[in-house]
């Protein structure tokens, strides 16, 4: 203020004592010099005449910009940057550095879950934010803020659920114990070692049984909905694993035995207790075929996990493919009469078969292609032109229209599976020329049909529902002998069809070609 009114005092005395141009003379005009040199006159004389005045206010200007500057020095110099710490909105204090929040926030979490390692833990620490100030002598106490998140910030153990078909069957530590866990109930139907690896096509002479095939494993799900849902726990309702694991694989079921009795056999055993031939022989895999003994225990425990393991499997297996006979008719020999012209040679395809399984049980085969490797060669026989009614080509056909095979030929189970299962049109034709020689009912075949091809071939087809032909008959190869069903120790609507040469069992693929 005292600089502000000495600058205006001198302003006031210049203006006082400068005469106007109008003053000067009267009414005169006076000219611009003569107006500049009594200004000057007049401003020399004001300034000795009040130079203590002027003095006074200049020297108020310099104090008055000294003690600025050093105010705004002193102020400048206690200022600091502090940051105030809120959780959900509500402010717990200021700390003199953003970091520490950041740190604590990244930290915190991992400490308190090393404090409880049996359980898994959350610390929810997205409600902490904080917001920068500048301010003078500003307060911080980081001590007390970061005590404050501890107290407020509660842990909250946190399970995960593990749900199958929406019922909740355990609650587990984690999502990495609740994978170790399913892994451990799959394991054992997963194929092992060599089994895992690339498919290599077998040798003819190992191609029949599949059940020793190595297979590539395709898939591995379960058949029940599985799911896995984080829950808020209390660390007593945390299930150990491997007690989840064996209820998982057998449903708490207890041991169940079966003690043979005079007149028993498998059939007649699983028709008793509701069970399939293929539960027991897989169950107790030292039966071979029908042989009991009188007082045998067999275990009939029937397991009801509550998670049922599917696997997918893809087996590749080499088959053989049986020549044809081409035959040459010469008047002069009789009937029955053969000579062989040229050998015949058999080929070689490679087959691949999609298998099935639930719980290591073989639920279904397929056969997804076939692919040649050694056409075969057509033998050339000399034949007498007698040829007696009915008599085979040697040739077969497929015994119906549309066929897909459901089942193929080889051990099962302990149990030969002496031919091969075929779906589709439900019209059974006769898959080459020959007579009829037996029609009847078994309890294994169901309703079934033989016929002989009078060339060293019979065929057998079973499970129908309808036999439409009697013995005796002379067919020819897609003459109708019955209607496709379900009848006999079958698990559903298929032809059961065996090949007999000579007698002895033969792979129908050997002879049936896409």
């Amino acid at each position: 203020m005292t600089g502000f009114r000495g600058m205006r005092f001198v302003k006031d005395l210049i203006k006082r004592f400068t005469p106007q141009r109008e003053s000067l003379t009267g009414n005169e005009s006076v000219s611009d010099k003569q107006l500049e040199e009594t200004t000057t006159t007049t401003t020399l004389t004001v300034m000795k005449r009040h130079k203590w005045s002027l003095v006074l206010g200049v020297s108020a200007i310099a104090l008055t910009g000294v003690i600025t500057f050093t105010g705004h020095q002193y102020v400048e110099a206690g200022m600091n940057n502090v940051y105030h710490v809120m959780l959900d909105g509500k402010e717990i204090g200021i700390v003199s550095d953003n970091k520490i929040i950041d740190d604590y926030k990244q930290q915190r979490p991992q400490e308190v879950q090393n404090d409880f390692p049996e359980v898994h833990v959350v610390l929810k620490t997205d409600g902490i934010t904080y917001s920068p100030e500048r301010a003078y002598n500003a307060k911080s106490d980081d001590a007390s803020v970061l005590a404050s998140l501890n107290q407020l910030l509660i842990p909250q153990p946190v399970g995960v659920a593990l749900k199958i078909d929406g019922k909740t069957v355990a609650i587990l530590k984690d999502q990495q114990t609740v994978n170790q866990v399913l892994d451990q109930v799959s394991a054992p139907f997963a194929p092992k070692g060599k089994e895992t690896a690339k498919v290599a096509a077998l040798s003819a002479s190992m191609g029949d049984d599949i059940a020793t095939a190595p297979s590539e494993l395709e898939k591995v799900e379960f058949v029940q909905q599985v799911d896995q849902v984080d829950v808020n726990i209390d660390p007593k309702e945390l299930a150990k694993p491997e007690d989840v694991v064996k209820k998982l694989q057998t449903g708490d079921v207890q041991p169940a035995k079966y003690t043979v009795v005079e007149g028993d056999c498998v059939s007649c055993i699983a028709k008793k207790l509701g069970i399939t031939k293929q539960f027991i022989y897989d169950k107790n895999p030292g039966l071979q075929d029908d042989k009991l003994k009188i007082g045998n225990q067999l275990d009939v425990t029937v397991l009801k996990p509550p998670l049922s393991v599917k696997t997918t499997e893809r087996i590749v297996k080499n088959q053989e493919i049986q020549y044809d006979t081409e035959y040459v008719k010469d008047d002069s020999q009789r009937v029955g009469v053969v000579e062989p012209i040229s050998p015949g040679k058999n080929g070689l395809k490679k087959v691949t078969i999609q298998v099935t399984k639930v719980d290591g049980l073989m639920t279904e085969e397929k056969l997804v292609d076939e692919e040649i490797i050694d056409k075969p060669v057509t033998a050339k026989v000399k034949k007498g032109t007698k040829v007696v009614k009915g008599e085979g080509t040697g040739k077969f056909a497929w015994p119906v229209v549309s066929p897909s095979i459901s089942s193929t030929f080889g051990v099962r189970w302990g149990k030969l599976h002496k031919g091969i299962d075929i779906t589709g049109n439900k019209s059974i034709m006769a898959a080459d020329n020959g007579k009829v020689i037996e029609t009847g009912y078994k309890s294994d075949y169901g309703n079934y049909v033989i016929i002989n091809h009078l060339n060293g071939y019979e065929t057998l087809y079973g499970h129908m529902s309808k036999v439409t032909t009697t013995e005796g008959t002379i067919v020819e190869k897609g003459d109708k002998i019955g209607i496709m069903g379900s009848t006999g120790d079958s698990t559903g609507v298929h032809l059961h069809l065996e090949i007999h040469k000579n007698g002895n069992l033969e792979n129908p693929l050997k002879y049936l070609n896409r």
